[in-house]
């Protein structure tokens, strides 16, 4: 999705990259801890919803050996160059109005997706129904309204820009749909939904340089909507770009609220 049809982060622009190199580095380590916890193994079956960039495909390809299967899709699959390679495919797939595009997977996992869909019932089904009997779902997403504060500690002129600034982000984000409470209402929906064994944590970094980098391009990325929304000026991003880039802030992000549970 580009963000001319609604998607404010497009994965096409040149900030796309650092973005996700940002998040690789603040949430892998929380990601493949769960995916372990849930047993994964040589042989099995993964599909993984808005892959984004390659360091997950490419540590479940690891983990699932050449007996296995990862699949990754996206609506824009144009980071996909350097992870097409056995066992790992990819496929153009939108989430929110196809039907999977596969069964019997043992693990399904999507991260930072399911906020943005604008039918994040449909699309859960279809990840759903896309596990075998006892395969396990992971979904994690962010919960921006739960902790709303890029600088929590507001001690000054420079935090509060920030925070301002993070303000308008989630401006822009709820005008193009994104559900801005979503990550707490994920074990509700898990087990509504009939799957078992749910459970969920919470983890969100505080001050560590990917933070730093994630919303340095994060900014970049979003500058002229900010700017065109009367969100901020020219000179207000520029001053904190520069605040960013000075390391004297402590930068946190949303809470990733990680959610998993079985299929029956």
């Amino acid at each position: 999705m580009t963000a001319s049809d609604g998607y404010l982060l497009d994965n096409r622009q040149t900030e796309a990259g650092r973005r996700f190199d940002a998040l690789s580095a603040l949430f892998d380590p929380t990601t493949f801890r769960h995916i372990e916890d849930l047993g994964i193994g040589p042989g099995w079956r993964c599909w993984e919803v808005g892959a984004g960039g390659t360091s997950v495909v490419s540590w479940l390809a690891r983990k699932v050996g050449p007996t296995g299967r990862v699949l990754a899709t996206d609506i824009d699959t144009s980071w996909a160059v350097s992870a097409a390679r056995l066992p790992i495919e990819i496929r153009t797939h939108d989430i929110g109005t196809e039907e999977p595009p596969g069964q019997a997977f043992d693990l399904v996992h999507a991260r930072l997706v399911l906020v943005h869909v604008p039918d994040r019932e449909k699309a859960l089904r279809s990840m759903i129904k896309a596990l075998r009997p006892g395969g396990r779902l992971l979904i994690e997403d962010a919960d921006p309204a739960l902790q709303p504060l890029i600088c929590p500690d507001e001690h000054g002129p420079e935090q509060q820009l920030a925070n301002r600034l993070r303000q308008g982000f989630r401006t822009l984000l709820a005008e193009r749909g994104a559900d801005l409470s979503y990550g707490r209402r994920l074990p509700r929906l898990l087990r509504e939904a009939g799957l078992r064994r749910v459970e969920a944590d919470a983890y969100f970094p505080l001050t560590s340089p990917a933070c730093a980098a994630l919303e340095a391009a994060t900014v970049r990325q979003i500058r002229d909507r900010l700017v065109a929304e009367g969100l901020a000026t020219d000179e207000e991003i520029d001053r904190h770009l520069s605040h960013v880039a000075s390391g004297t802030m402590d930068l946190a992000t949303s809470p990733l609220i990680s959610a998993w549970g079985r299929k029956e």
